[in-house]
C-alpha cells in the first residue's frame, strides 16, 4: 500500500474579508491511498498558510512542502514519515505552523492504519483505559455578564458538570471580566466546576497576579494562559499564587518545546493540542513527559469532529488522562460537518470502538465552505 494523494482542503464560513471566530474555519488533509483507504486529519491553523506548507515545491534540502515527502511511500511507516517530514522541513517546519500541517497529516495516517488493521486506533495505541470520558464544555461569552450567565445555565441543563470560557471580550477589561466570572459562579452554583481562559489577554505576570488574586473568591478550578507560552518566568511565578490551578501549552509543538515549558512553567495542567503539537504519534511523547513531571494532562480541542474523535481515541489510551474539551461552538464546522460527531451524554463521552477516525463528513458542506 502506498499513499497515492494528499489533499490540503481550507474550509471558511464567513467571507474571506470577514472576521472569523474560533471555529468558523479549519483545515483538513485528506490521503488516499492506492488502495482506496482514505484518511481524514485536520489542524487547529490558518488554513491557507498551512496549505502552502504542504503543497509548496522543494526549495532546498531543509526547506520544502510536506506532500511530496510522503507521496508513494507507505502510510503503515507513521513514525518513520514524522521523522521525514520532520527532518527535511528543517527550515520552514521545526515549530509552529509547520508542525501544525504535520499534525493533520500525523492524524490520516492513524486514520488509515486502523483501518487497515481493522482494529480502534485506540488499540493500535496499546489498549482502552475507559470506555467513556468525562467532559467539559467551552463557550465564548457574550458582551454582558446577563448573557454571559444564560449560556452557562443552559449548557448546565444540558448536563455539564464542568464550563470554561474565553475569547470574546473576556480578558479585555478588568472590572468586566470579574463581572462576568460573578454573574456565571451565582448562575452555577458555587459547588460547579468552572474554569476560565484568557487566551493570554492579560499579558504580564503583574496584572495576571492582580486579577488572580481579584477572582480567587469565586473559586476557579483552573486558569488558563494568562500570559503567553513563552513567558515561563510569568506561568512559574503565578503557580501556587491563588487556589486555582494554573494552565496552559495549547500553542506549543512537539516534545522539545512542551520539554522546556514542563521543566520551568510550573503548571499544574499542560494542554496540547492533537491537531497542533505533532499529530497522535508527537501527542504520545508529549503525554510521557507529563507524566514524567507529575503534570496532568487536559487536552485542548475545540474544532471540527475529526479533532474530537482524534483526542477520543487518544485519550481513551491513556491511563490517567480523564477529562475532555468539548466544543460549545454554534459552526456548521463543528455542527454539521462530521455528520456523525461523538454526542456528548450526561456528563460524558463515550468512546467508540470505530475503525479509525470513524467519521462521516458531509461532502455537500464540504464544498460550500471550501475556500477556493
Amino acid at each position: 500500500m502506498i499513499i497515492k494523494d494528499v489533499e490540503a482542503i481550507c474550509l471558511r464560513v464567513p467571507a474571506i474579508d470577514a472576521p472569523c471566530e474560533w471555529g468558523d474555519d479549519a483545515f483538513l488533509v485528506k490521503i488516499t491511498t492506492d488502495t482506496g483507504i482514505v484518511g481524514w486529519g485536520e489542524s487547529d491553523t490558518s488554513p491557507l498558510v498551512a496549505k502552502a506548507m504542504v503543497d509548496a515545491p522543494e526549495s532546498n534540502l531543509y526547506c520544502g512542502g510536506l506532500k511530496r515527502l510522503i507521496l508513494g511511500e507507505n502510510p503503515l511507516e507513521i513514525q518513520k514519515l514524522w521523522d521525514k517530514m520532520y527532518w527535511t522541513s528543517n527550515y520552514n517546519g521545526r515549530r509552529g505552523l509547520g508542525i501544525h500541517a504535520m499534525s493533520a497529516i500525523d492524524i490520516a495516517l492513524w486514520d488509515i492504519a486502523s483501518q487497515y488493521y481493522q482494529v480502534p486506533i485506540h488499540i493500535l495505541l496499546g489498549g482502552k483505559y475507559r470506555d467513556k470520558i468525562r467532559a467539559y464544555g467551552t463557550f465564548i461569552p457574550a458582551d454582558t455578564p446577563e448573557e454571559s450567565a444564560k449560556i452557562a445555565a443552559d449548557l448546565k441543563k444540558q448536563g455539564f458538570t464542568s464550563l470554561k470560557f474565553g475569547g470574546g471580550v473576556f480578558g479585555d477589561d478588568a472590572d468586566l471580566d470579574e463581572a462576568i466570572v460573578k454573574a456565571v459562579r451565582e448562575e452555577l452554583g458555587e459547588g460547579f466546576e468552572l474554569q476560565i481562559d484568557l487566551a493570554s489577554k492579560w499579558r504580564t505576570y503583574g496584572h495576571s497576579a492582580y486579577m488572580m488574586k481579584r477572582l480567587e473568591k469565586y473559586n476557579l478550578n483552573w486558569v488558563e494562559e494568562p500570559v503567553l507560552a513563552d513567558d515561563l518566568d510569568g506561568y512559574a511565578k503565578l503557580s501556587g499564587i491563588t487556589s486555582a490551578k494554573i494552565s496552559g501549552g495549547e500553542s506549543l509543538t512537539t516534545r522539545y518545546e512542551f520539554q522546556e515549558f514542563l521543566n520551568r512553567s510550573k503548571v499544574d495542567i499542560v494542554q496540547p493540542d492533537i491537531t497542533r503539537c505533532g499529530g497522535i504519534s508527537e501527542m504520545r511523547k508529549i503525554y510521557d513527559l507529563a507524566q514524567l513531571h507529575g503534570t496532568k494532562l487536559i487536552p485542548h480541542g475545540f474544532s471540527t469532529g475529526i479533532l474530537l474523535s482524534a483526542t477520543v481515541q487518544f485519550l481513551a489510551a491513556t491511563e490517567s488522562c480523564d477529562l475532555m474539551e468539548y466544543s460549545q461552538s454554534n459552526s456548521p464546522l463543528f455542527r454539521k460537518l462530521v455528520k456523525n460527531l461523538i454526542p456528548f451524554e450526561n456528563g460524558y463521552v463515550k468512546v467508540p470502538d470505530c475503525i479509525g477516525l470513524g467519521v462521516e463528513l458531509d461532502e455537500e458542506l464540504l464544498e460550500e465552505y471550501r475556500m477556493k
